[in-house]
């Protein structure tokens, strides 16, 4: 007969051996997951290969600068180039094509922004239209939808005779134009910069504040695409831009501007190697890179270098991809791009 102290003896050893036997699953499973770590660590799985889906890349189009004579160190806050990873994201940039609609698609968007007269034909593209009650005038292109906007400040210089707006209010003011057309895309999310200006001998100069100023521009940038910034080809300044005036009235609120818009459709994307830091930076050095800023350099200067890194080029121009470029960053304001796709991959 099994007795009470038998049977609590027994108890007793299986709850200790499955006490052990849980301390040994827990213990071989962070052992098992430890050596895996660790050969990955050693032997890192190989990268899955840039798929390069979109065969040969047109060559990105930089403007034409005249180059200055420099010699280039490098200062970066550790003294050394950073890691990239060796392939990026490049996408596809849909064309625009003249249609038997583009001119009246044109005439929509002008009179849904205050441009309502009948367009006066200024090239096989271009028409320029007034604005229906002030004095700004408003230029686009009926192919790919690019526009600008002047006004004639001698005739009518009331929008710069009185303080500009607050940075916060110009840039809502900016938006609500573009957004009344629908022109406000869906990735023109990212950074806002503002500029204080004033004039001077017919001109605009920067303006130490904003009590000192007799305009406000508005700066608008595409948003970060993984997380990589946007670089145009004047550092600090978008591709789509507006002055803003201190008044609040329509046609004399927005008195300048440019709008060079050209999506990005972020479904269609392909892989591509890039070029190592290193690769680019001497690349850099030899002097095969496009000069965003050369600051206040002269030729013979040496700058030191201090910041490198990827960002995605916008140029304000239509392009088939959209793709990445080094950029670097020196003293004096200097600013330079390299293209980071590696050379192989670009159409001759």
């Amino acid at each position: 007969m099994v007795t009470l102290t038998y049977a609590s003896i027994t108890a007793r050893k299986s709850i200790r051996y499955t006490i052990y036997f849980i301390i040994f699953l827990i213990v071989g499973r962070m052992m098992i997951n430890g050596g895996i770590a660790l050969y990955k660590k050693v032997f890192p799985p190989a990268p899955e290969p840039a798929t390069v889906a979109f065969g040969k890349l047109s060559k990105l189009p930089f403007p034409e600068k005249t180059k200055k004579d420099l010699k280039f160190t490098l200062e970066t806050a550790n003294g050394e180039i950073p890691t990239f990873s060796l392939k990026a994201n490049v996408y596809f940039m849909p064309n625009k094509s003249a249609n038997l609609l583009s001119l009246d698609y044109t005439k929509d968007t002008a009179k849904k922004l205050g441009f309502v007269s009948d367009p006066q034909q200024v090239s096989d593209s271009i028409y320029k239209f007034n604005h229906r009650s002030s004095l700004a005038i408003l230029e686009a292109d009926i192919i790919t939808g690019a526009f600008s906007i002047s006004y004639d400040l001698n005739a009518d210089s009331s929008p710069i005779s009185v303080r500009p707006l607050q940075p916060e209010i110009s840039t809502t003011s900016v938006k609500s134009f573009l957004g009344s057309s629908n022109l406000l895309a869906e990735d023109l999310t990212g950074e806002v910069k503002h500029q204080f200006l004033k004039t001077q001998a017919g001109s605009f100069i920067l303006a130490v504040s904003l009590s000192d100023a007799s305009i406000t521009r508005v700066d608008i940038f595409r948003k970060s695409y993984n997380e990589l910034p946007i670089a145009t080809n004047e550092p600090n300044k978008s591709n789509v831009w507006f002055m803003v005036s201190g008044i609040r009235e329509k046609g004399r609120d927005i008195i300048a501007g440019e709008y060079h818009y050209f999506p990005v459709d972020e479904t269609k994307l392909a892989t591509y190697p890039i070029k190592t830091g290193d690769e680019a930076w001497q690349e850099f050095i030899s002097g095969s890179y496009y000069p965003a800023s050369f600051g206040t350099t002269n030729d013979g200067d040496s700058i030191k270098i201090r910041k490198i890194y990827l960002a995605y080029y916008d140029p304000g121009v239509y392009m088939e991809f959209f793709q990445p470029v080094y950029v670097f960053e020196g003293d004096q304001n200097l600013v330079g791009y390299v293209p980071a796709v590696t050379l192989e991959h670009y159409a001759e």
